[in-house]
């Protein structure tokens, strides 16, 4: 087969990588768009039923399209957030090969750029943006044995109550997905205990304005880097039942079991660590740091918001808190599920170049690599706290799509060594 040529090679038509295409347009720069399966299927297959967007789509959006059809404060669900990128593919005109795999890149022995082997046939590259995104393997603790008689899922591949057996659930993570499906299936009747770490809970509104309004003025989206000692601190919002602030008082008082973070399985009991309740108070100190965050600002702009003294009540201890659970016996208890809300890690293992540290991240500033003519997008943080979402990626995509147009700029400048002069008469 003839080996197929491109200037930038985009590996992945996630969010990211539709992005990255209007960007790359602009800057008249040959690509192609490579996808395994359909654009956004992470949005479609490895979301739960009744997941919603963390954010209202006049803010979790690409800043030049709308989510036509739905409210500017509206929480949309996870096919509408798909089939909006979709929508943007078309909108600008994206050149996206869905249903091929690349399978291996590396650099061409004799010249510059690379070969890429995808599930059909070779191409090759003169640049590679990886745009896999941030979730993209599903990481389930090594704690409780395959064996152990209970069923163990991630929140991957969780859908909805229905699918679960008979019986209690113990959700392990309180970020926005353990949270969420702990607060839905306890609503759905079921017994439910969570296992609350470390973790950030900002109020979903706070005197008539959403939390992603006061971080975008208080210059919390911007963040370059997070605080050293909060990397595995992860944050519980919700846009689910409308939006509501994630109060895990609120949870307890209405059934779930709160528990400190889980360390040990044996035996059929999964035991926890003391910290359940520095945990939720750790949480409520961001939340207030919130409320007074905004309420200098509201003061300092002065600014015609309504006060809101009743956002600092806080529901009482539940026993849960007071009396700390540090073990859980599952037949006791009747657990026949787990759900391991418990994040994802990267795999770049197709990507064959000296572009990683030693714990297989990738090295780059601001998604350009140590690694000439490699480039990456859609990580967390890659430039600043917004990056996985829809508006931040687009930015960074700009960001990547102008490096991208500079190397070419000075790829095509001919020195006048370079410069073959005409022979004299």
């Amino acid at each position: 087969m003839p080996v197929e040529t491109i200037d930038t090679l985009v590996v992945g038509a996630g969010q990211a990588g539709i992005a990255l295409c209007e960007h790359l347009g602009k800057q008249g720069v040959p690509f192609l768009v490579l996808e395994k399966s359909r654009i956004a299927e992470a949005w479609r297959t490895s979301r739960w039923d009744a997941l919603v967007t963390n954010g209202p789509v006049w803010h979790d959006r690409f800043p030049n399209m709308e989510f036509n059809g739905n409210a500017p404060d509206e929480f949309v669900g996870k096919d509408r957030v798909a089939d909006y990128i979709e929508e943007y593919a078309a909108m600008v005109d994206a050149p996206v090969r869905t249903g091929v795999e690349v399978i291996k890149a590396e650099r061409l022995p004799d010249r510059a750029g690379f070969r890429v082997e995808t599930t059909n046939g070779v191409i090759e590259a003169t640049r590679i943006v990886s745009a896999t995104g941030a979730f993209q393997h599903p990481v389930i603790p090594p704690i409780v044995p395959a064996d152990a008689p209970v069923t163990q899922i991630h929140s991957a591949d969780y859908r909805n109550p229905d699918q679960l057996d008979a019986g209690a659930v113990m959700v392990v993570g309180a970020g926005s997905s353990g949270a969420q499906i702990a607060d839905e299936l306890n609503r759905a009747g079921r017994k439910v205990f969570l296992s609350v770490g470390p973790h950030d809970r900002p109020p979903r509104r706070y005197r008539g304005r959403d939390f992603v309004w006061w971080l975008g003025v208080l210059g919390l989206w911007d963040l370059a880097a997070q605080e050293p000692g909060t990397e595995h601190v992860t944050i519980s919002v919700s846009g689910a039942y409308g939006g509501r602030t994630m109060d895990f008082r609120r949870l307890a008082k209405e059934g779930v079991t709160l528990l400190g973070r889980t360390t040990a399985y044996a035996d059929g009991t999964l035991s926890f660590a003391g910290d359940v309740k520095t945990n939720i108070d750790a949480g409520d100190a961001n939340y207030l740091g919130m409320l007074d965050a905004a309420d200098a600002y509201a003061s300092a702009m002065g600014l015609d918001l309504p006060p809101e003294p009743e956002a600092r009540e806080m529901y009482p201890d539940p026993d849960s808190l007071t009396n700390p659970i540090d073990r859980i016996d599952f037949a006791k208890e009747n657990i026949t599920t787990i759900i391991w809300a418990t994040g994802y890690k990267q795999d770049f293992g197709w990507l064959k170049v000296d572009a990683f540290d030693d714990k297989g991240a990738p090295i780059h500033q601001r998604g350009v690599s140590k690694e000439p003519g490699v480039y990456f997008l859609g990580l967390p943080w890659q430039s600043r706290r917004g990056s996985t979402f829809l508006w931040g990626v687009w930015h960074d995509a700009k960001f990547v799509a102008d490096q991208i147009g500079i190397q070419r700029a000075y790829a095509d400048y001919r020195g006048a060594a370079e410069i073959v002069r005409p022979a004299a008469e």
